[in-house]
């Protein structure tokens, strides 16, 4: 088994992480995220892979200060999800291997599955592939594809590829260092997956309605406005029912129209309410006929 680093923040990083202590191997160091400052109280709270981390037992770093240094000489670092480049003096300290979440050399950097899910990809999947310098450039170890369902949402596509991607992991880090199989160079044009920037999660009805469904279906925050307040859009689907002409964003019961049809809505979440189904806050809601969301 190896002695390893592990580099890693998100919930979704932490199923890898206990994937490799399951399989036996050593975790020297865990790097993580500082603690953040969170909720009304504004207390300080860990990163989910820094409480798993402390969980377990293992040692734990805000800083790759101890790798870069030499105080922890593991034999190959891990990296799922970090969330920050690895300077050359930590990289050439401590060979990296990192699992991403994304068909490479499509989709590098941030948001792989958020792009992919807006490009209207039909398919994605995990590469572990060997840290370099540059953005998500370096050979890939191994990769696995899997199809995106046609109205998937991100959070359990995620969990697909997170335990498929963790399987994966384990078998191409089983021998350590010297086990490591080939590296394959990447082949094709990159395209880069930067981070979603809040704006982009404002429903424009005026798009299509894949555009549209595609935007609800990150799990992100798709929002849009009625009456004046801000509505959230937690779930909507295709229908094959037209419009009569009506403008984007006009209301026909659980219908709103788009720019080439129109969705049905399904579960929203009001301004200072919970979720609920679209049905239940339409009969709440005192919006007369024809009234539209979103800016007029």
């Amino acid at each position: 088994m190896a002695r390893l680093a592990y580099l890693g923040t998100p919930a979704f990083a932490v199923p890898p992480l206990q994937a490799l202590l399951d399989a036996g191997h050593q975790i020297e160091l865990v790097v993580s995220a500082p603690d953040r400052r969170r909720g009304r109280g504004r207390t300080a709270s860990p990163s989910a892979v820094k409480a798993a981390a402390l969980a377990a037992g293992l040692a734990v770093s805000d800083s790759l200060e101890p790798l870069a240094k030499g105080a922890v000489r593991p034999e190959l670092g891990v990296v799922v999800a970090y969330g920050r480049l690895i300077p050359k003096a930590v990289l050439d300290a401590v060979p990296m291997v990192n699992l991403h979440f994304s068909l490479l050399p499509r989709w590098r950097g941030a948001a792989p599955l958020e792009r992919a899910i807006l490009a209207g990809d039909r398919t994605t999947g995990v590469c572990v592939m060997a840290v370099e310098e540059g953005l998500d450039t370096g050979p890939i170890y191994a990769r696995a594809e899997v199809e995106i369902g046609p109205e998937e949402h991100l959070v359990p596509l995620r969990q697909r590829l997170v335990e498929l991607g963790s399987r994966l992991l384990v078998e191409v880090v089983a021998g350590g260092i010297g086990g490591l199989p080939e590296p394959v160079p990447q082949v094709g044009e990159a395209s880069y997956a930067r981070k979603l920037a809040p704006e982009e999660l404002e429903i424009d009805w005026s798009r299509p309605s894949a555009a549209v469904l595609a935007l609800v279906r990150l799990d992100r925050g798709a929002h849009t406005s009625a009456a004046g307040r801000r509505l959230l859009v937690l779930d909507a689907t295709r229908t094959e029912e037209r419009p009569d002409g009506s403008p984007p964003g006009t209301l026909r019961g659980e219908l709103v129209t788009t720019g080439d049809g129109a969705v049905r809505l399904l579960r929203v979440q009001p301004e200072g309410r919970r979720p609920m189904a679209a049905a239940e806050w339409l009969r709440g809601s005192r919006l007369g006929p024809g009234a539209r969301l979103g800016s007029p």
